[in-house]
Order: structure tokens, then C-alpha cells, then sequence
């Protein structure tokens, strides 16, 4: 009798779930918003426009629209990609309040899409992709109708599935990237000495974590990884265990937004885990009136919903068991990925498989003489030793975070686009940052130097209020100005004066 109850309630579940997804929709356009012009209009690091007119793509004939599938071909211009965030806001806002969940969860999912499919570089994060599978999954889910409430019918068990083969993927995958990577720090039980430092956009709770005792540190990496390996397999064990598990990864998300900014990832995460609760345990936490009774489920309702079901959970289990044998794949499964991958539906998972050890960090100046240089301040990334970490998530600051993934190579492409709108003086590019040294007219040239950050001990910080000490490592990117007009490229290598 337990086992068929639990199979099915799920209408409150699902119902908490999706207005959840609403509000993760709600930040996730948000945060773009006030950045996508300076990423993406005309005057942007990388104009969405320029891409949809590449000659590259148009030599794709109509294979282009598959590999980049996007609203955004129709039109590309800075307003209606300012519409678009605001319409986002809006059918967010809807899902939120139970409004045509269904037909919203469409719009939205093939809206993100557009943004994702074209967003390169900038929107090419887990918490993207995982959004979009969400999104795929939630359409499969809602019910239908203008104010469904908790919905006719429950939940089928193709979609229950559905959703914690995702909670296993998430988590799994995590687990299995650190394994597989053969990562000294993740073998030795020292990836979080690191961890704390190295993280793209540090807490101060993260700076205060770096601290504590090795032996804390060296059990936090052991529990992070049984959590990751071992955990994922309770979201199929028997109820009061899968109820622990939502607890285990609840705590772990938890201590994950106290030392760490990764957007609204650990919001996806934690509201995916309600999918391992059922209406019972949840109700405990929730004032509500009794519901109405759910309809019976008429048979073809229950084994129709296997049908989208079926190739994603085959597309999602391919993915794990791919990670340690790709020749076993079938040849027919292979050309379902294939066909699958543009539109984001199952993705891997996996952060911080190889944890990085120092801290390198890019300072972007600019000068009107080659001699006296002023830096561009980043609004949340690591640069001044003397200013305290930030909490920014769940908003996403896009710029910010590819700063950090530069600054552990060679100089990428979207590098020298943003150092050339910073010649330009693009009034969208400049509002990413928190300041312009130059206010009155764009710099001759811009250059970009490479800083070692170390984390301050508590000594230290305690005397002189600084929160990190940085050591000059040299020249990043050599100084730049515009190329003279009539010239081939817009840049040109300058020998500072």
C-alpha cells in the first residue's frame, strides 16, 4: 500500500516544482538582461547579429537553423533581444502563479534556447544546458489548461523517472568527471585546500572556509566525493531512503551557496531534488487545503507518456555509461546524440573534474600615452587586494566568470572583441563593468597584464584589512590600439611609447 501511494502522489510535487522553475526561468532572464546588450547587441563583445550573418553558417544551407536553432535568425537587432528577455520575465511570472503552465514552459524552453544555441562563449555554462533539459522535461510534465491548479491527473511514472534519472545524472556525473579526471588533488583528498581560492567568483565565506583545519578540509573532499558517487544511487532506493538523500544534497547545495557564486545552479539543483520527496513528506512543510482527489489515468495517458520518455532516458544513461566505454554505443543511439545535441536536451555534467591550484588573474588597463595606465574594475571578479568577496548569485555575471576561464590560457577570441569595444568606447560593453577610467574619451591603448592571487591568512587580514596579496606575473596581452582606417584587421600590436 505504501509503495503504490507513494507511486502516486505527486501533484503537489510537481506543482512546487514548476512554479519553481518559473522563478528559476525569472532569474535567468534577468540576469541576461542587464547584460545583453553589452554581450550581444551591435556593439557588443560578440553580436549575435554577425552570427546569424556569417558566411560560415550560410554555407550550411539549411542545416544551419538544426545546428543553431534559434528565434533569433528571424531577427537579431538589440531590441528584439531586449524583448525577448522581456517576455521571458513575463511568461516566467506566469508559470509562478499557475497560469497556462504547459503552453509558458514551451515559450520559455524554446526561447532560452534561442539565447543558449547562439550565445557561445557567454552562455555556454552547466547551469544553461541544465535549464534548458529542465525546461524540455517540464513541458513533458505540466498540465495542461489556463489554471490547471495541481493538475487532473498525477504525474505518470515515465515522468517521475524522468526526473530523478536527472537528479542521478547531475550528481553522477559530478562524482564520475573528478574520478575519471586522475586529478592529484581529488586522488590525495586535497581538492578543497584549493577549492576556496581557485573558485571563479569567491565568497567571503569561501575566504574564511580556506582556513579551516586540514584535517576538515581533507573530510569535506572525501564526503564531497562519496556524496557524488554513492549518493546519486538512492534517488531509485526505497522511500525513507531517497527522503535522506533530498536532505544529504540539500545540506550539500546549501554549503555550496555559502562559499561559492555559480549562478542559479544550486537553485536548479536544489529545487530538482523535490523530485525525490512525494506529496506526504512534502505536505509536512506546506499549509494547504486538502485537494481534490486525482482523476484515474486513463491507460494510454500512462504508457503514452513513455514515448518522448523512452530515447531520453536512453540518451541520459548512454551519457553515463559513455564516459567509460564510447565504442559500446550503438551506431543508431550515436546519430540520436547527434541529432539531440543542438537542442540541449541531455547534456554532461560535471564541475570541477580538475581543480585548479593557483590563481591567475587578468587586469585589463587602458592609456591615453602608453605610459601611465589606468585599469577597467570588474563589478565582481577578483582584482583590488583590499576589497572583500561578494555574494552574487544567483545573478550571473557572464563577463566576470569568462575572466577567470581566460586567465588559465592563451588570450581567446571574445578577448580581443571586448578590448576592441573598449576602444571604441561602447557604451553598452563599459556598463559591464564597475568602472570606467575613462569617462570623458575612449583610451589610445588597451592592455591586459596577468596577477597571482593568494588568499591573505587571518593574521594578515585582521592588520591591514586586506582579503588577498597579489604578485605581478607579467604582460597577458600586449598593448593595443585601433588599426588605421582602410587597414584589414581593426586591431595592431603596439610597442608602448
Amino acid at each position: 500500500m505504501r509503495r503504490r501511494r507513494e507511486r502516486l502522489h505527486h501533484r503537489l510535487v510537481r506543482q512546487v516544482f514548476l512554479r519553481s522553475l518559473g522563478g528559476i526561468y525569472l532569474i535567468a532572464f534577468t540576469s541576461l538582461g542587464s547584460q545583453v546588450r553589452g554581450l550581444y547587441g551591435s556593439r557588443g563583445v560578440l553580436p549575435m547579429s554577425e552570427l546569424f550573418s556569417s558566411k560560415r553558417l550560410a554555407s550550411l544551407g539549411r542545416e544551419r537553423f538544426h545546428l543553431v536553432p534559434s528565434l533569433f535568425w528571424l531577427d537579431a537587432s538589440d531590441e528584439t533581444l531586449v524583448r525577448g528577455i522581456r517576455a521571458g520575465q513575463v511568461l516566467s511570472v506566469g508559470v509562478m502563479l499557475g497560469i497556462a503552465p504547459q503552453a509558458s514552459l514551451t515559450a520559455l524552453w524554446a526561447l532560452y534556447l534561442s539565447y543558449t544555441a547562439a550565445g557561445r562563449d557567454f552562455l555556454s555554462f552547466q547551469w544553461d544546458v541544465l535549464l534548458t533539459e529542465m525546461g524540455l522535461l517540464g513541458i513533458l510534465t505540466a498540465p495542461a489548461g489556463l489554471r490547471p491548479g495541481l493538475g487532473r491527473h498525477e504525474p505518470s511514472a515515465a515522468q517521475v523517472a524522468l526526473w530523478r534519472a536527472l537528479v542521478f545524472r547531475l550528481y553522477l556525473g559530478a562524482g564520475v568527471a573528478k574520478l575519471k579526471s586522475g586529478d592529484k588533488t581529488w586522488r590525495e583528498l586535497t581538492a578543497l585546500s584549493h577549492y576556496y581560492e581557485t573558485a571563479p567568483l569567491p565568497t567571503r565565506g569561501g575566504w574564511y572556509a580556506h582556513h579551516l583545519p586540514q584535517r576538515l578540509q581533507k573530510f569535506s573532499t572525501l564526503s564531497t566525493l562519496v556524496l557524488e558517487t554513492v549518493g546519486p544511487f538512492l534517488a531509485f532506493a526505497p522511500r525513507p531512503v531517497r527522503h535522506a538523500a533530498f536532505w544529504l544534497f540539500a545540506g550539500l547545495q546549501g554549503l555550496i551557496i555559502s562559499t561559492g557564486n555559480y549562478g542559479f545552479f544550486n537553485v536548479q539543483s536544489l529545487a530538482l531534488g523535490l523530485w525525490l520527496l512525494d506529496d506526504e513528506a512534502l505536505g509536512r512543510f506546506l499549509p494547504r487545503s486538502r485537494p481534490l482527489p486525482a482523476e484515474p489515468r486513463p491507460m494510454w495517458r500512462t504508457w503514452g507518456a513513455w514515448v518522448p520518455a523512452a530515447p531520453l532516458l536512453l540518451l541520459g544513461a548512454n551519457e553515463i555509461v559513455s564516459r567509460f566505454d564510447r565504442s559500446r554505443t550503438p551506431r543508431w543511439l550515436s546519430w540520436l546524440e547527434m541529432r539531440a545535441r543542438p537542442l540541449r536536451i541531455v547534456n554532461p555534467y560535471g564541475l570541477f573534474a580538475v581543480m585548479t591550484v593557483r590563481r591567475p588573474e587578468v587586469s585589463i588597463e587602458g592609456s591615453d600615452d602608453g605610459a601611465t595606465w589606468r585599469e577597467y574594475t570588474f563589478r565582481y571578479k577578483v582584482s583590488d587586494p583590499n576589497r572583500a568577496p561578494r555574494y552574487v548569485a544567483p545573478h550571473q555575471p557572464r563577463l566576470d566568470w569568462q575572466m577567470w576561464f581566460a586567465a588559465l590560457g592563451s588570450p581567446p577570441g571574445w578577448l580581443l572583441a571586448l578590448v576592441l569595444r573598449l576602444l571604441e568606447g561602447s557604451s553598452e560593453v563599459l556598463k559591464l563593468f564597475a568602472r570606467n577610467p575613462f569617462p570623458e574619451h575612449p583610451p589610445r591603448y588597451v592592455r591586459a597584464i596577468l596577477y597571482d592571487y593568494k588568499m591573505t591568512d587571518l593574521e594578515t587580514h585582521q592588520g591591514t584589512g586586506a582579503w588577498w596579496k597579489r604578485e605581478l606575473l607579467g604582460l597577458y596581452l600586449p598593448p593595443l590600439s585601433l588599426a588605421p582606417s582602410g587597414s584589414r584587421s581593426l586591431l595592431q600590436w603596439h610597442a608602448a611609447e
